[in-house]
Formats: C-alpha cells, structure tokens, sequence
C-alpha cells in the first residue's frame, strides 16, 4: 500500500501539534552567583573582666586583713620615765649622819642613782643595776591589784603591784605614785578604787 507524501503545510501542521505536547527544556545552570564575604575584622575595644568572688572568699579576705591588723604592733606612749624621787634621797641624806639611818641613806642612794621605773601603754619596766643590766617587764593583763604607801607627808610613795600568780612588785619612792597607780587599774581595766594605807616615814 503506497503513502501518500504528506504536503509541507499538513508536516508543518504536525510538527506544531507535536510541538504543543512536548515539554520545553531549559538550559542547565552552568555558573551559580557566589556571594563573598569579608573576614570579620577584630574589634579595638578593651576587653572588661569581670571577678566575681563568692562570700566564701569574701569572709576569708575580711579574716585575714583583721589578722593583719592584729599582728601590727601597736605605737608605745610613754605614760612615765624616771627614778625614784628626790625628796627620798634627801631626807635619807639629811638623817644619815646618825650611824643607825646611815643604811637607809645607802638604800636611798642606790635607788636614786641605779633604779628607774618605766611605765608605758602596753608594760611596765623595772630597771636596776649599775649599767642597768637588772631589767623586769610586765603586761598590765597580768595585774591583779594595786597598792599604794605614802611616804613622808604624801610627797612620794611606794606602790605594790600584785601579779596574777602571786607576785608582789614593789616599787619604792615613786613621784606622782596615787596617779600612776590610778594609770595601771585603768590599763589593767581594773576599778579605779586605790587601796591607800597610811603614810609612813622615808
């Protein structure tokens, strides 16, 4: 059976019908965009730390600035430096010429020239001895109780200072006696009530 040749306006009417029916193809994407993107720069900015200490730490800081503080030692005033009192050696020299006084005249000279008394805010000191060599310190806390003994009409007196243990200090001759033993009950934090007896001779 023979076919009839198809004429070009009945191909062309074909091909476009064909046409209709078959998808349309893109091109492939051959070069996709690409975005660049510049490095971040560093920031001059300081940079702020922040510490953050617990109460812990807090309390331990606190604890050992207070122990710094105690183990500073503390400034000494001196409240009273000096010997015994004039007068003393002067009566005892005045009534030496009698063979009986003369070793009271010898004491007195002793304690005019060798012993010195030293009373601060945080001892008392005893210094005897010809190059003062002899030398005894106490704390006030170790005071228990304070005496005094006028000597003469009041001008001087003898002070005895009794320790926690039972010592007795006796410190002959003092000028200005009443208020330094009022000094050492208050250092002592002790009432400020003297035990006076009554006056005595040199």
């Amino acid at each position: 059976m023979a076919t009839a040749p198809l004429l070009p306006s009945t191909a062309a009417t074909a091909a476009s019908a064909a046409g209709r029916h078959l998808p349309s193809i893109k091109p492939p994407p051959y070069g996709l965009p690409v975005t660049l993107t510049p490095p971040r720069t560093r920031s001059n900015r300081p940079v702020t730390k922040l510490h953050v200490s617990s109460s812990s730490e807090t309390a331990a800081a606190a604890a050992a600035t207070a122990a710094a503080a105690a183990a500073k030692p503390k400034e000494e005033t001196v409240f009273f430096d000096g010997g015994a009192h004039y007068g003393d050696l002067v009566a005892n020299l005045f009534l030496g010429f009698t063979l009986l006084w003369l070793p009271l005249t010898l004491a007195a000279v002793s304690r005019a020239f060798y012993l010195r008394y030293r009373f601060t805010n945080l001892r008392v000191t005893v210094v005897s001895g010809l190059t003062g060599q002899d030398r005894s310190d106490f704390s006030y806390k170790v005071i228990k109780g304070v005496q005094v003994v006028p000597r003469f009409i009041g001008e001087w007196g003898d002070i005895v200072i009794t320790l926690k243990d039972g010592t007795k200090v006796d410190l002959r001759s003092v000028p200005k006696f009443r208020e330094i033993a009022k000094y050492c009950l208050a250092m002592a934090e002790k009432p400020a009530v003297l035990k006076e007896k009554g006056a005595k001779g040199f």
